[in-house]
């Protein structure tokens, strides 16, 4: 079967841990049933202005037209974004972009067989309406703010109704998110729950004595070491990690990523006069990460609003339990003790207490790191090729929307 994979969540040079997520799905996938061919459409924003007024968008014109990761060809074709206006737009551009390569790719003989689309708007939508153009079933899954924040806007709502409707299979990746999308388009009966997993290869745990290594490689103190991972936005909560970490005394703070709030944290920790004991340790590589996952004592998710957060189980597999957020799918992932525990309430004092709550009965690492193992890749792979191959074939074609 030749898949093509529709999204614009998805690593390039530019952005390495951009979608990294849906990177891994499509590598285990392919590792697993190396009988298919998967091809990637990851559209780029086009900002005619990036050079001028919106020059934190030029990063998207420097990204290649195509490239190589993993043995699998992503190709970036352009759309144009309108700063303001363009979510509501951005589907029927985004839509014009991708048929105009798909036409490209079927005049050097590439066709394909399924579309599988990640996020449901705009890619998901885009694709329902490519599917239906080139008369191949579709999928779409639902990754997070996709369906927790954007229904709430009257036209991505319809639109996002129409897609799910139109779909072949609807896939969430947590239970919480496919209930959600069963609420929103309820004619819709194909959905399934496919949850990531976690390469235990790469995230794995250290000796002590290796800890004890990275901890002086990154200048830590002794005492208490908590981690954030994630994009500095408002939505992950590092503000109100950093304001708990007040309430921590002797602990250390470790934000690894970048983004939009970077410079209100710096400007929140200097205030708080908290520049000894927070490092703001930018983007890392996925081995970096590792080691980094595997030196702290607990990572700290304070999110709004999650999917299906990887950065548990990826710190779970490196033996390091987590504090997190009860949002959405995250009380599907932290189900024991041995992975952590989760925090009631999304506010400072809430995070300070838990925080203290599992530092005074931490989990034996080993025993985090056994429950990370239950989530490997094969049984999300071997139902995904179930589900391909029995909605695949001629007469199963979208009937777009």
């Amino acid at each position: 079967m030749n898949i093509l994979t529709v999204t614009s969540l998805y690593p390039n040079a530019k952005q390495p841990r951009h979608g990294i997520f849906i990177e891994n799905r499509l590598k285990h996938f392919l590792a697993r049933h190396p009988e298919h061919t998967i091809s990637v459409m990851a559209p780029v924003p086009y900002f005619p202005l990036a050079g001028h007024l919106f020059s934190r968008y030029r990063k998207f014109s420097e990204i290649s037209p195509e490239e190589q990761r993993a043995g699998i060809t992503i190709h970036h074709p352009r759309y144009l974004m309108l700063p303001g206006i363009g979510m509501y737009i951005q589907p029927y551009l985004y839509h014009r972009a991708i048929k105009r390569l798909s036409k490209t790719l079927a005049r050097q003989g590439q066709q394909f067989d399924l579309v599988d689309a990640h996020y449901v708007y705009p890619d998901g939508v885009a694709a329902t309406w490519l599917a239906r153009e080139l008369k191949v079933p579709v999928t779409i899954t639902a990754r997070g703010s996709d369906i927790t924040l954007l229904p709430r806007f009257r036209l991505p709502r319809r639109l996002i109704r129409r897609a799910l409707e139109a779909a072949n299979a609807c896939i969430g990746v947590c239970q919480a998110l496919t209930e959600e999308m069963r609420r929103l388009a309820p004619a819709q009966e194909n959905f399934h729950v496919l949850r990531n997993g976690v390469d235990l290869e790469l995230f794995t745990p250290l000796s002590e004595t290796e800890r004890s290594a990275q901890r002086r490689k990154l200048g830590l103190p002794e005492g208490l070491v908590l981690l954030c991972v994630g994009n500095l936005i408002e939505l992950k909560g590092q503000h109100l990690v950093i304001e708990a970490l007040e309430e921590l005394p002797g602990a250390t703070l470790l934000l690894v990523g970048e983004g939009e709030a970077e410079a209100a944290l710096r400007s929140q920790v200097q205030q708080a006069q908290l520049q000894d004991r927070v490092l703001f340790l930018g983007n890392q590589n996925q081995q970096e990460l590792a080691r980094i996952y595997a030196c702290a004592d607990i990572l700290v998710l304070a999110s709004s609003s999650e999917g299906w957060a990887n950065v548990l189980l990826e710190s779970m597999a490196c033996g390091t339990p987590v504090a997190a957020t009860a949002v959405w799918g995250t009380p599907e992932v932290v189900k024991s003790p041995a992975a952590g525990l989760l925090i009631k309430e999304r506010t400072s004092p809430a995070i300070a207490a838990a925080i203290r709550k599992l530092h005074a009965s931490l989990p034996q690492r080993e025993a985090t790191r056994i429950y990370a193992e239950g989530f490997n890749w094969d049984d999300t792979c071997a139902l995904l090729n179930r589900l391909f191959t029995s909605i695949s074939g001629p007469d199963k074609a979208s009937t777009g929307a």
